[in-house]
């Protein structure tokens, strides 16, 4: 089996079209159908069930196309490594991010991270909770954040840091006449909330704390990242709901961060990593991610 085969069957199990497949790989499409032949009597099953009409996966092409993908990120990571290790790095710390986490914490844990070991290249990978979870698992990635522990088995999730919940409003709305909104006043406009297809996590924590009211929510829009939210509320579409964090660094001039009156609800953020024992840099990363926790706590 070469990479040849790999990216031919990746190719058309992304196209389901061989025409337009050979053409994306810029090949005639006898060898593309040559070389998918090729790889389907090595592997001893059909990949694709191919008609006049149509083109798709078989159950053992499905289940070839969750692995393929990663044989082409390992490999662009040992390319990495080496040219890291060519630029002068002695190491190479790959880290998944994924829900939007918190940009001030996470810039500061940053920073400790170049400033206490500048000759480890990190590797940033921003990618949806589930990607992350199953990277993690293949040993794609060394360390995550997310805001979510619901993580399954073989993933250990630790708390890293918490970020107030609060009310992100359009300047002039009248909802600002509280210093605190009331959750039953905030229940009355229409809301603009995180898509749990694109933060997870993020939309999990905001959706348990809604469900705790027992009051409906009027969602006027879900957003794949909490800069639409902004900007969306900054034009009196609707209020949001996000970290403290993220309201703070909003770039928006229209929008105004509220605490909800009562209780304070929490965003947390967690550390992910194998269950594996942890290696001397994954211990060093635990101890700046406490070091920034009791920084923010003094």
């Amino acid at each position: 089996m070469e990479l040849r085969h790999l990216r031919c069957f990746l190719a058309v199990a992304e196209e389901l079209h061989f025409a337009r497949a050979a053409e994306r790989l810029h090949i005639e499409q006898s060898p593309l159908s040559r070389a998918i032949k090729e790889l389907e009597e090595e592997l001893g099953a059909l990949l694709f069930l191919r008609t006049t009409r149509s083109t798709r996966l078989t159950h053992a092409g499905r289940l070839f196309l969750e692995c393929v993908p990663r044989v082409f990120t390992a490999l662009e990571q040992a390319r990495d490594s080496v040219k890291a290790a060519a630029n002068g790095f002695r190491g190479q710390l790959r880290m998944a991010l994924s829900d939007g986490i918190s940009p001030a914490r996470f810039s500061s844990f940053l920073a400790l991270c170049r400033q206490e070991e500048p000759e480890v290249e990190i590797r940033l990978f921003e990618v949806p909770l589930a990607q992350q979870i199953k990277g993690l698992l293949d040993d794609l990635y060394d360390v995550g954040f997310a805001q979510s522990d619901e993580v399954g088995d073989g993933i250990v999730a630790i708390p890293a840091w918490s970020d107030l919940l609060m009310v992100a409003v359009p300047a002039r709305h009248p909802i600002l006449l509280y210093r605190r909104i009331p959750v039953e006043e905030l229940l009355r406009y229409p809301l603009v909330l995180c898509d749990p297809q694109a933060c997870e996590g993020h939309a999990r924590q905001v959706e348990r704390f809604l469900r705790q009211t027992g009051l409906e929510p009027l969602v006027a829009e879900k957003v794949a990242s909490c800069d639409l939210m902004m900007a969306l509320v900054a034009a009196g579409f609707a209020l949001g709901l996000t970290g403290e964090s993220n309201i703070a660094a909003c770039r928006e001039s229209g929008v105004v961060g509220r605490p909800l009156e009562g209780g304070c609800p929490l965003l947390t953020t967690y550390l992910l990593h194998p269950t594996r024992e942890p290696s001397v840099t994954l211990n060093r990363i635990l101890e700046r991610v406490q070091a920034i926790e009791s920084s923010e706590e003094a």
